[in-house]
């Protein structure tokens, strides 16, 4: 037998030691807010008779913040993909090997190895998507593929617009947009990206989440945003439109993580195995619409979902999308700077 069969065998047999068919219990839950299918849980719920718990956060800070700070009683937690080797470094995430797990084998090619851990030992995929421009184009029925939308508004937006209060996100789109990349260390750059920022911020209503509603009732005219979020809007007002900055635009992936100091262990790990099967990756993507990491997932999604403009990237724009790696903590410390001012 080759070593490739024996690392099959190996990984088979281990299987069957961490990640039980069934549970009993708790399980608590520490997620974005508004991003976690009620019938998922539900469904959850029964099949394993575990009872669910959900906490929302609002940003990747903020849970960083709170699971360092001890004492919080979570199981799971869902961290973007430039903070998951932040989590790993601070020792908070337990190895629980979902590369090992009955429906790994589910996940797409393309997922199962991310740089931002190496072959999944740590993290399930949830969801993925893209930072664009949410724009009403019954207020504005100009070019929408571009970051100065935001960043340098015309007339008819501005005092109507909103920034998701994202330091990682809202610091990488201005980066590109004034020519830098993200996570630069390059202070001239990052001056014209403060520059850029704070000239802008009188010409924005906000900066904060819960965009959707707003845009119902035409209380917005454009933000910074996820693109989940703008397919959710453009259901309550067909006016409007997700747009992709030709400067560039952000790639992310949130995935499921198990905390070192998890009191449910087993049904942690018996959640991250869930949403890898493709009927429940699909219930993730309906109820927040955003795309998913699991093979055959389409079949259980309707089909406004899988054509959606917001979930798939026109191919004009393909290539302008990335991924912001983990910066360096020099610069992080920059960019919080520029955040700090930013705030005032």
């Amino acid at each position: 037998m080759n070593r490739r069969s024996l690392t099959a065998l190996a990984a088979a047999l281990a299987l069957t030691i961490t990640v039980p068919a069934h549970g009993a219990g708790e399980l608590n839950i520490y997620n974005w807010g508004n991003y976690t299918n009620p019938e998922l849980i539900k469904k959850f719920e029964r099949a394993h008779g575990v009872k669910v718990t959900l906490t929302d956060y609002d940003s990747n800070d903020t849970a960083l913040a709170k699971i360092k700070a001890g004492g919080h009683g979570f199981d799971l937690v869902v961290p973007s993909a430039n903070y998951v080797p932040i989590w790993i470094k601070e020792g908070l995430l337990l190895e629980s090997r979902p590369d090992q797990m009955a429906n790994f084998k589910q996940v797409s090619a393309k997922w199962r190895d991310p740089d931002w851990d190496p072959g999944r030992r740590y993290t399930a995929p949830w969801l993925w998507g893209t930072v664009g421009n949410i724009v009403d184009t019954s207020v504005y029925g100009g070019d929408i593929n571009t970051s100065a939308i935001i960043f340098d508004p015309p007339k008819a937006l501005e005092g109507k617009i909103n920034v998701a209060p994202e330091m990682g996100d809202v610091m990488a789109v201005a980066l590109m947009y004034v020519g830098g990349e993200p996570c630069t260390s390059d202070k001239a750059i990052l001056k014209k990206a403060r520059d850029v920022l704070v000239a802008a911020k009188p010409k924005w209503l906000s900066m904060s989440y819960g965009v959707i509603e707003k845009f119902a009732g035409r209380d917005l005219a454009a933000s910074l945003y996820w693109s989940g979020a703008g397919l959710r809007a453009r259901k309550k007002n067909a006016d409007v439109r997700f747009g992709y900055p030709r400067e560039g635009f952000i790639l992310w992936m949130d995935s499921v993580a198990v905390l070192k100091d998890a009191k449910n262990v087993e049904n942690a790990k018996l959640f991250q195995n869930f949403i890898m099967a493709p009927e429940n990756a699909a219930l993730l993507s309906e109820f927040a619409k955003y795309a998913n990491a699991i093979d055959g997932s389409e079949q259980f999604m309707s089909e406004e979902l899988k054509t959606a403009p917001e979930v798939n990237i026109p191919a004009e724009f393909a290539a302008k999308g990335r991924f912001v790696p983990t910066c360096a903590p020099d610069v992080q410390s920059m960019y919080t700077a520029i955040w700090t001012e930013l705030q005032k």
